[in-house]
């Protein structure tokens, strides 16, 4: 089985760019250049330096020792928390800030549910002196609003979706119709592998640097590169593409890909697309995605504003439906547990999109010789009001 894109954007069955006709010369102008100028020594060179010295990778590879206890198997974390805007963001803003200027773009627009997309790109923007927008769903504004100070300190300029269930759909629908307008001088910093080609293959290819860095660090950790288990969480599945990139011809490292069941999974108010999706066209690729009978969007809920996506990515689309990858279902509630074990066991509070992740755990059966790598793929702090307001902190 191939994992890899086709030149078509085509994995297997999912992927391709469905795009309006005004953005069909941006599309392609990226198709046929980016491998091209993301190749280069030069861009390598400047892509790696920054990595290095202002994200500050490569990030740790953490044993859990007292989770691994608890869950009777070895555990490590990827800590891509502990990058500069706290999460595994910034490692596609940085390669895409690189490739908008090569490609000579002056105006930077991006979507965000979580906040942390948005924030990264903000980051960069300042970094190279462009103009930033940033369009988000009204709800997220509301339960992200440190992520929104964030952006707006940063110089981005923030808009508000206020279409459809205001999250992060409706902030990527409102993205692509201000590319459309703006199609000469804009780049648009898609978050995830989602989207028209050559974007999923594109941050897919950024993100690898996750799971390049696990290899050598598991080397270390363990004597050998392959994990027995690769745990993550997968809204959009930026992070999940960049911890399982390197392994995806390594049919014996299990892929565990962690999705939203919100209230549950047959409450009408779940993110759980591996269940509840089906085969459609959303954002300019064909994937699996939450929707009617008749072809329209179901909306999608999670605590998690970074996993409210009716959609998942067309590559994670592929892992799931060759069982190369399997889906775990979390609950909002489920989260919020795993959350308050991993602060209270390991001294680390994570995103609540990680802490679906790590509830998966209380799923699985491992073996204590088992290595597992959780990608821990950003920081608490941007959900501490929605943790407050749900959790026994003071107990």
């Amino acid at each position: 089985m191939n994992y890899a894109v086709d030149e078509n954007g085509f994995y297997g069955e999912f992927g391709g760019a469905f795009v309006p006709e005004m953005l069909h010369s941006n599309i392609e102008t990226l198709r046929s250049s980016y491998l091209d100028i993301t190749g280069t020594p030069t861009f390598q060179n400047k892509f790696r330096s920054l990595l290095k010295d202002y994200v500050g990778r490569p990030s740790p590879l953490y044993f859990a020792t007292r989770l691994s206890q608890a869950h009777g198997c070895q555990i490590y974390l990827k800590r891509e928390d502990l990058n500069h805007t706290g999460s595994h963001k910034i490692n596609n803003t940085i390669g895409q800030i690189l490739l908008a200027k090569e490609l000579g773009k002056t105006r930077i627009i991006a979507e965000t549910g979580a906040g942390q997309h948005g924030v990264a790109t903000a980051t960069v923007c300042a970094l190279m002196g462009l103009e930033c927008v940033v369009h988000m769903g009204v709800v997220d504004i509301a339960r992200q609003s440190p992520n929104v100070a964030r952006m707006r300190m940063l110089g981005a300029k923030v808009i508000p979706s206020r279409s459809g269930s205001q999250t992060l759909k409706d902030a990527t629908n409102e993205a692509i119709r201000d590319w459309i307008s703006h199609p000469v001088e804009t780049h648009y910093i898609i978050g995830s592998v989602v989207g028209p080609h050559p974007y999923p293959d594109m941050v897919a290819r950024f993100q690898s640097v996750i799971s390049e860095e696990m290899r050598w660090q598991l080397k270390e950790h363990t004597g050998r590169e392959n994990p027995d288990a690769i745990v993550a969480c997968v809204g959009g599945g930026s992070n999940a593409a960049g911890a399982f990139y390197h392994y995806l011809d390594q049919d014996e490292v299990r892929f565990v890909a962690v999705e939203a069941a919100g209230l549950g999974i047959d409450s009408g108010e779940s993110a759980a697309t591996s269940v509840l999706g089906t085969r459609g066209i959303i954002h300019g690729s064909r994937t699996l995605l939450m929707q009617t009978d008749d072809g329209q969007i179901t909306e999608p809920y999670s605590i998690s504003a970074g996993l409210d996506y009716p959609g998942i990515g067309p590559l994670h689309a592929h892992l799931l439906s060759t069982a190369r990858a399997e889906a775990v279902s979390v609950t909002d509630q489920e989260a919020l547990d795993a959350a308050l074990r991993l602060t209270r066991l390991e001294g680390i509070i994570p995103a609540l999109e990680t802490a679906h992740a790590f509830s998966a755990l209380d799923k699985i059966k491992f073996n204590e010789t088992d290595v597992v790598v959780v990608s821990l793929s950003g920081r608490g702090d941007k959900d501490l009001d929605t943790y407050i307001k749900n959790l026994p902190i003071d107990e």
